[in-house]
C-alpha cells in the first residue's frame, strides 16, 4: 500500500492555508458567511473556502472566457470564477432553486459581476442538452447531485475546446469512495472516478483538495 505524504489538515493548519492563499473580497467573504448562518444544516454544499481562490486561479491560469457550473447553491464558487473572467466573460450557472440561488444573485450584484454570469433555474441535464454541441467551453465545474455526475460528465467533455478544462468536486465523498461496498452517493463517485481514468478524451488528475477534486484536461 502506498503511503500518503499528506500533513493531517488539523484546525490550525487549515488556518495557516487560508491565510497563505489570496483573500477573499468582500462580497465572497461575506457570502461564505451568510450561507453558514442562513443555512446551517446544508452549509456544506458550497465549496470549502480555499477552492474559491483556486477556481479563480485556474480561470485566469487557461485564460478562461466561457464557462459552465453545473450546481451553484448560494453562489460561492460562481462569484469566485466570474471575478477572474475577463469583462467579456460568460459564466453559465445550472441550478434547480430559486431560494439558494437568490443570496448568490445579490452578492454577483455587489461584486459587479452579475452580468457575467446567466443564471439557469431548471434540470442541468436540460440547460447543458440545449448548448451547441461544438466544442466551445473552457472551463467547467461539476459540484451537484452526485448520480448525476456521470451524465454531466458525458454532456460536458464533447462541448470542451481542446485544452479546456473540467473541475469536479468532491471526488472523495468524505472517505467513503474508498470502500468497495459503498453504497448511494459514494458508489455514484466510485463509478464516476472509474468512468473519468477511463476516458482517454481526458486527461485527468485526483487530489487530495478538500473533500477531493478533480482536474480534466481536453486532450
Amino acid at each position: 500500500m502506498a503511503e500518503s505524504k499528506s500533513a493531517p489538515i488539523t484546525p490550525e493548519l487549515y488556518d495557516y492555508v487560508l491565510a497563505h492563499n489570496p483573500p477573499l473580497s468582500p462580497e465572497q467573504r461575506s457570502l461564505v458567511e451568510l450561507t453558514h448562518r442562513k443555512f446551517p444544516d446544508s452549509a456544506g454544499m458550497q465549496s470549502a473556502e480555499e477552492q474559491g481562490p483556486l477556481l479563480a486561479f485556474l480561470v485566469r491560469l487557461i485564460g478562461a472566457r466561457r464557462i459552465v457550473e453545473v450546481g451553484t447553491f448560494t453562489g460561492y464558487s460562481a462569484l469566485s470564477m466570474a471575478q477572474a473572467l475577463p469583462d467579456d466573460g460568460t459564466l453559465i450557472a445550472c441550478d434547480i432553486s430559486e431560494e439558494w440561488t437568490a443570496y448568490g444573485r445579490e452578492a454577483w450584484a455587489r461584486a459587479g459581476v452579475a452580468d457575467r454570469i446567466d443564471l439557469r433555474i431548471a434540470p442541468a441535464l436540460e440547460t447543458l442538452r440545449a448548448m451547441p454541441a461544438e466544442p466551445h467551453l473552457d472551463l467547467a465545474y461539476i459540484d451537484a447531485d452526485k448520480d448525476g455526475y456521470i451524465a454531466y460528465w458525458e454532456e460536458l467533455v464533447p462541448r470542451m475546446r481542446p485544452g479546456g478544462l473540467i473541475v469536479v468536486d468532491n471526488v472523495l465523498f468524505h472517505g467513503e469512495v474508498a470502500d468497495p461496498a459503498a453504497t448511494g452517493s459514494a458508489r455514484a463517485i466510485r463509478a464516476f472516478n472509474d468512468h473519468v481514468a477511463a476516458d482517454r478524451r481526458m486527461e485527468a488528475v485526483l487530489l487530495t483538495v478538500a473533500d477531493g477534486l478533480t482536474l480534466a484536461r481536453k486532450r
